[in-house]
């Protein structure tokens, strides 16, 4: 086998339309590939950055032209059997010539192809050309053809196989792309090669047991041998003249495992598979790390419901979750190194699991590699995303064909634990009038009860496969009923207060959030407004959301103090958006036992936008991120309303029992003790432990003046529970005393209260964009200090440091 990457000499042109500019008709620019159209007219200087402003509008026009990339394939004729044009990702709509004469056509974003071209290849220089056709044009015609079907957003993405959230979402831009997006080579092979390896790995036991399914596709009907190796085990198997399918099974004895973060190490072992001719020549081979873990959904049905808990190594598993969105609206911008960065701010805000939303993409080897090495588990939705989606053909072979090619691929992996069939759909037309719409039309039923679920059973049963997202495990049952299954929670931020949270116990949340715009930095580099508002018309653009202003407005006239200015707007929504998330998971973690995990939307975003992240679009973490953190602890301590009182809540996601004495204080804002109690804490490991507190904690003198702080030394962070809304709390003036002394790589802010200083939050990035801060959200009562490290390129201001806007308390307002 002999492998040539067909990445240089590529060039990219409008074909002739009507809707092409002036200064880009005509134009052949350098393309390059992997790739997109937006990113090669954006390094020719044809177009304005996107992501700027509001020019997502004037490059609407990308996505309804026709696009050609061409280049000069150098071949050298040898005596393969063989030579195939492997495209493992066109965008979309495309057809493929050599040489003038047309090899094939596509129409999926999300499936490779493979064609014969020996016949079509010159020795020497060759012309190939890929054209791609506007998504739009073909995707309006597939919905003329079979009948409109309802969906979220008034755009056709569900009438064509391709990402979903390229045609705007309420956090997304409208950026229809086009191109040559993942890899394109020429494979040359003669007798055979290896078409699919799929390795189905399980435990017998402390043994584990690899079942390694191998399909070979052959030009010369004799018998081959496949050999595999693993963890010191060898098989092999001759596939006799005429077959195509072989099996080896290989038992490792006692592997070490692999294990999510938290619960122990991540073994992985390499498996090395060969294709040998008769006379013994390798012809072909594959290589791949595993892991062996057994992972199962115990969804038996108990006095609560039918629960949904994820168990590893049969061990039961409390997902603290987040939802992945693509990292960016152009996915080959997305490199090793930026998913590396996410990833460990996700392990860092001791996140355990990424749900990869159905309105994206299936990630890249990458994504699921970092993963398997950094201990996260995967949920990955197949790509059906808040549409009804068509049953009819092309549409039913491209999804099994789509869905075949995911599975086989991603089957080694083991971080991936659950398939998903969509999200929200199952959901959609239980409650969105979707029925009288359909008028009997298909919608996507037949896929995620029937084609995936038969797909997932026959290529992968290793992995649970669920219908939905939100979906109860019966059509019986309302999709999104919490006693059942999983749940998503959206009243909170469309319609109600987010302390509407603590009304639900559900078995699983997999998507619940709270907007809040980007970091300050964020938004000087993205909007060019002056004055910079909440309402100019660049946060406008910037903010896609339905209501979002007027939702976000609701949340602070709930819970804060009016803000004089945009600084104020600004800390204070991103301020609510970490209360309510940290309110909500503090709450759903304090009925473990009931609830069995949280999925947070979302973790990221693929551009600088308002919205629910906790990592913005330039990779900056929002207050949410570090609530998160405090939030998704292992361990954790909590103040939660119970049975008309108020209870304390400790709650320990570690293999070690947690035993540490705990205090609970009522305070005034002041620093003036006027009860306390004092509790032992026995908390088995992988357990929590409800502690109702005694009436003279729970009843303060003065509500507005008073608050109650839990402590249990430094075996976790200390919990708090203030009586009254900040709006009504009779705060003081806040005043501290702030320090700044340089450290390696930055300066070291150490702040002591004179007043009590409620979420004091350093804001470093207003001063340099490379700054950052290594906490936030601190509440200090007078005479605490705390110590902030501030991480930059060069010293910062000390008197900017310490003041308004960097430095930021809800009580300075």
């Amino acid at each position: 086998m002999r492998r040539q990457a067909l990445y240089d000499g590529w060039t990219l042109r409008a074909a002739p339309g009507a809707q092409v500019p002036e200064e880009v008709a005509g134009r052949s620019v350098p393309a390059t590939v992997p790739g997109c159209v937006h990113t090669d007219l954006l390094d020719a200087g044809l177009i304005a950055d996107p992501y700027l402003d509001d020019n997502e509008r004037a490059v609407a026009w990308i996505g309804r032209a026709d696009w050609v990339y061409q280049s000069t394939v150098v071949h050298r004729a040898g005596d393969d059997d063989r030579v195939d044009l492997v495209c493992a990702g066109l965008d979309t709509v495309a057809t493929l010539t050599l040489n003038g004469v047309e090899v094939g056509r596509t129409a999926n974003m999300h499936r490779g192809y493979r064609f014969d071209v020996r016949p079509l290849l010159r020795d020497g220089d060759n012309d190939l050309v890929v054209t791609f056709d506007s998504a739009y044009r073909y995707a309006e015609a597939q919905q003329a053809r079979l009948g409109d079907r309802p969906n979220a957003y008034p755009e056709p993405f569900h009438f064509i196989r391709k990402m979903a959230c390229n045609f705007g979402w309420d956090w997304g831009p409208t950026v229809v792309t086009a191109g040559i997006w993942q890899e394109i080579s020429l494979h040359a092979w003669s007798t055979a090669r290896l078409d699919t390896v799929r390795p189905l790995v399980t435990m017998d036991g402390r043994d584990g047991r690899v079942e390694l399914h191998v399909e070979v596709e052959r030009v010369v009907d004799v018998p081959l041998t496949v050999r595999a190796a693993v963890a010191g085990t060898r098989a092999e198997v001759v596939v006799p003249a005429g077959q195509r399918t072989a099996v080896l099974t290989l038992t490792v004895r006692e592997p070490a495992l692999w294990w999510p973060r938290g619960y122990g190490d991540q073994a992985r072992h390499p498996i090395d598979v060969t294709l040998h001719a008769p006379d013994g020549d390798i012809l072909d081979s594959w290589s791949h790390r595993i892991g062996f873990r057994s992972v199962r959904l115990d969804t038996t049905p108990d006095e609560h419901g039918t629960p949904f808990s994820l168990v590893v190594n049969d061990t039961p598993v409390f997902v603290r979750g987040v939802n992945w969105i693509p990292d960016d609206a152009f996915p080959t911008r997305v490199t090793r190194d930026r998913l590396a960065e996410r990833f460990d701010q996700a392990v860092a805000a001791n996140v355990n699991l990424l749900r990869v939303w159905g309105g994206g993409r299936y990630e890249s080897a990458d994504f699921y590699d970092l993963a398997d090495e950094r201990g996260l588990l995967v949920q990955q939705d197949f790509l059906f995303a808040c549409a009804a989606y068509p049953e009819e053909e092309p549409f039913g072979t491209e999804v099994a064909a789509e869905a075949a090619e995911q599975v086989t691929r991603l089957a080694p992996y083991p971080s991936l634990v659950l398939w998903t069939g969509n999200n929200e759909n199952i959901w959609g037309w239980h409650d969105w009038d979707w029925q009288p719409a359909l008028a009997g039309r298909t919608w996507g039923r037949g896929y995620y009860l029937d084609v995936l679920p038969r797909i997932v059973g026959e290529l992968d049963p290793t992995r649970p496969y669920w219908p939905g997202s939100p979906w109860s495990g019966s059509e019986t049952i309302h999709p999104n009923d919490p006693a059942h299954g999983t749940t998503h929670i959206w009243d909170v931020w469309n319609t109600d207060d987010y302390t509407k949270y603590r009304e639900w116990v559900p078995r699983f949340v997999a998507e619940f959030g709270y907007q809040a715009p980007p970091a300050y930095a964020t938004l000087r580099r993205s909007i060019s407004d002056e004055p910079l508002a909440h309402d100019s018309p660049g946060m406008a653009h910037h903010q896609k959301a339905a209501d979002g202003d007027a939702k976000l407005q609701r949340g602070l006239d709930a819970h804060l103090p009016s803000p004089a200015d945009f600084d104020d707007w600004h800390y204070l929504t991103q301020l609510n958006q970490a209360r309510a998330i940290q309110l909500g998971v503090e709450h759903f973690r304090s009925h473990r036992g009931v609830c069995a995990g949280t999925i947070v939307w979302q973790l990221n975003d693929c551009w600088p936008v308002t919205s629910w992240s906790a990592v913005d679009g330039d990779g900056r973490r929002k207050p949410l991120w570090y609530a998160l953190r405090h939030a998704y602890a292992d361990r954790l301590l909590t103040v939660q309303p119970r049975d008309g009182g108020l209870a304390l809540v400790a709650v320990n996601e570690t293999a070690e029992a947690w035993a540490a004495p705990a205090a609970v204080t009522r305070f005034t804002l002041t620093g003036e003790p006027r009860a306390k109690t004092s509790v032992d804490l026995d908390v088995p490991a992988y357990s929590s432990v409800v502690l109702a507190l005694p009436a003279d904690l729970t009843r303060p003198d003065e509500g507005r003046r008073e608050l109650l702080v839990a402590e249990a030394g430094d075996t976790a962070e200390r919990a708090l529970w203030f009586f009254a809304e900040d709006r009504d709390v009779d705060w003081p003036a806040a005043a501290w005393d702030a320090t700044v002394e340089p450290v390696d790589g930055g300066q070291r802010v150490r702040v002591t209260a004179r007043t009590v200083l409620r979420d004091l939050t350093l804001f470093p990035d207003r001063l340099d964009p490379a700054a950052s801060a290594d906490k936030a959200l601190v509440t200090l009562l007078p005479g605490e200090s705390t110590t902030f490290t501030v991480q930059a390129d060069a010293p910062l201001d000390d008197r900017a440091l310490t003041t308004r806007p960097v430095l930021r308390c809800v009580n300075d307002i």
